[in-house]
C-alpha cells in the first residue's frame, strides 16, 4: 500500500451536486467520491479531501461531508483515521477480459480459478427448472446437476455462479473437484468436445440470498452473465448464469471497423 500519500484528483465543472434533485447532497457526493475510488483515480494508499475540503468543493455543510465521506468507510473502500485523514483501502482490480473464442474462454477461466478461491454453497441433482430445461433442450423435470459456487479473491466475494449440467455428464465429477478446476475442464475431462457458445449480458439487482453471498446491499446493481455450452454434436452440455459484482470484475472486447464506405458499423474481433 502507499503511504498516505494526496490524491491529487480533481473534480471536473460537470462534478457537481444538485440541490433540486431527490437524492440527499451526501449521498450525491459519497457516489462522486465511490467512483473514483472504485476505478483507480483515487488510488489505495492515497488521501482524499477532508471534510473541510469537501465543505469547499461542494458548498455543503460539514455535517454533508461527513457523512460522505462516513458511508464510504462503511462501504469499506476508505479508512477514517483521526488526526491523518481519509485513506484508500480499496485496489481497483485490473480488468478482467471477456473470451472471445472456447480457447479464450478456457484461458481467461484458468485465470480466474488461478487468482480465486471457490466456495461451493449447493451441489446436487434435483429436476431441471424450465428455464435450465429449456436451454439445454431436455424435458422438463429432467433430472440435471446443479451447483451454486461463489469465487473470492483476497476474501472479497465477486461472483455467484449457478451451473446445470445433463446428469450423465455431472456424474463424471465429483463436488470436490469443482473447487479448484473450471467447470468447461472437467467437460472436457469427461470427454466432450466443447465447440461454441451462446452469451448474454445484461444488468440485474441483488435479491436477499446474492446479496448476503456476494457481501452487497439487498438492490445493488450485479452485471448478470448467462451462458450455453455446445458441445460439436450441437448438444447443449452447460447452462450457467454468473452475477458479478460490477466494483470487482470487467468485460472487455476488441472491436474493429467494418470495412466498407458505407460500413458505420463495428463488430467483435475473433
Amino acid at each position: 500500500m502507499s503511504k498516505n500519500r494526496n490524491s491529487d484528483v480533481t473534480f471536473s465543472a460537470t462534478e457537481r451536486v444538485n440541490e433540486d434533485l431527490p437524492t440527499p447532497l451526501y449521498h450525491q457526493i459519497y457516489v462522486l467520491l465511490r467512483e473514483k475510488v472504485v476505478s483507480g483515480d483515487y488510488a489505495e494508499g492515497t488521501l482524499i479531501p477532508s471534510e473541510h475540503e469537501l465543505e469547499k468543493i461542494f458548498n455543503v455543510s460539514r455535517i454533508t461531508a461527513k457523512r460522505a465521506l462516513d458511508e464510504l468507510a462503511a462501504d469499506g473502500l476508505v479508512a477514517r483515521q483521526r488526526g491523518r485523514g481519509t485513506v484508500v483501502t480499496f485496489s481497483a482490480p485490473v480488468p478482467s477480459k471477456s473470451a472471445e473464442s472456447m480457447d479464450g474462454l478456457l484461458e481467461n477461466l484458468l485465470t480466474i480459478v488461478l487468482e480465486t478461491q471457490v466456495t461451493i454453497h449447493e451441489f446436487d441433482y434435483v429436476a431441471a427448472p424450465p428455464r435450465a430445461a429449456e436451454a439445454l433442450e431436455v424435458p422438463p423435470s429432467t433430472k440435471v446437476q446443479r451447483a451454486i459456487r461463489v469465487r473470492h479473491k483476497d476474501d472479497t466475494p465477486f461472483s455467484y455462479v449457478e451451473t446445470y449440467v445433463p446428469e450423465d455428464i455431472g456424474r463424471s465429477f465429483k463436488k470436490e473437484e469443482m473447487e479448484n478446476q473450471p467447470l468447461l475442464a472437467l467437460l472436457e475431462r469427461a470427454g466432450v468436445k466443447i465447440s461454441r457458445a451462446r452469451q448474454s449480458i445484461t444488468a440485474t439487482l441483488a435479491d436477499g440470498k446474492t446479496a448476503s453471498m456476494l457481501s452487497v446491499n439487498v438492490g445493488s446493481p450485479l452485471l448478470k452473465v448467462t451462458r450455453v455450452v455446445i458441445d460439436s454434436n450441437d448438444r447443449p452440455v452447460e447452462f450457467i448464469t454468473v452475477l458479478y459484482r460490477p466494483d470487482l470484475y470487467q468485460m472487455n472486447m476488441t472491436l474493429s471497423r467494418v470495412e466498407g464506405e458505407d460500413s458505420n458499423f463495428w463488430k467483435t474481433e475473433h
